[in-house]
């Protein structure tokens, strides 16, 4: 039915009533350079993959975005309480203007070259609404390997420590026991 990954991607977001609720919310703030990321599509695609009716619960939904005018992390606390003040969603929010200094990058540039740093490749999947409600996907390390069900760490993020870990404690292979670890 679906030949391009990404219209088949974004038809199971529009079919989530979950996660068209989260991007409505989100895209209400205004913010430049946003886009829901990480489990918030990761665990949708493999979800689908696996063939589940409904969606596994989200830990949180990861909100990030982009502004180096204002990258303190009280503006984030702010956002992330306003959010969780209008909905019962489990709100992250993180302005990756700032993320580089915990990982001891050089500053990122915008939302998308952060998440070229990210643990997992199929984590820097993201996605956004615009001012007419369209979404679109944020994948600057592409779509292949999370649809084929795969978690492959990315060499950028420079550090196979937390790939492992995160592979483990977040107990993936138990909740999709078809994955594959290709790291």
């Amino acid at each position: 039915m679906f030949h391009d990954p990404e219209n088949r991607i974004l038809a199971w977001l529009h079919a989530d009533p979950v996660r068209c609720e989260a991007l409505e919310l989100a895209e209400c703030l205004g913010l430049a350079d946003w886009c829901l990321a990480a489990g918030f599509v990761r665990n949708l695609v493999w979800d689908r993959l696996h063939g589940y009716a409904h969606s596994t619960p989200l830990n949180d939904i990861d909100l990030v975005y982009f502004d180096p005018d204002d990258d303190s992390e009280s503006r984030d606390r702010d956002l992330e309480g306003y959010l969780n003040s209008v909905s019962r969603l489990p709100w992250s929010v993180k302005n990756q203007a700032r993320m580089h200094e915990r990982n001891g990058d050089a500053p990122y540039r915008s939302t998308s070259d952060a998440m070229t740093y990210w643990v997992e490749r199929e984590t820097a999947v993201g996605v956004r609404l615009d001012g007419e409600g369209s979404m679109s996907l944020v994948s600057p390390l592409g779509l292949t390997s999370l649809l084929e069900g795969q978690v492959t760490y990315n060499p950028r993020c420079r550090n196979m420590v937390a790939f492992r870990e995160r592979s483990r404690n977040k107990d993936w292979l138990s909740i999709w026991p078809r994955l594959v670890v290709a790291g």
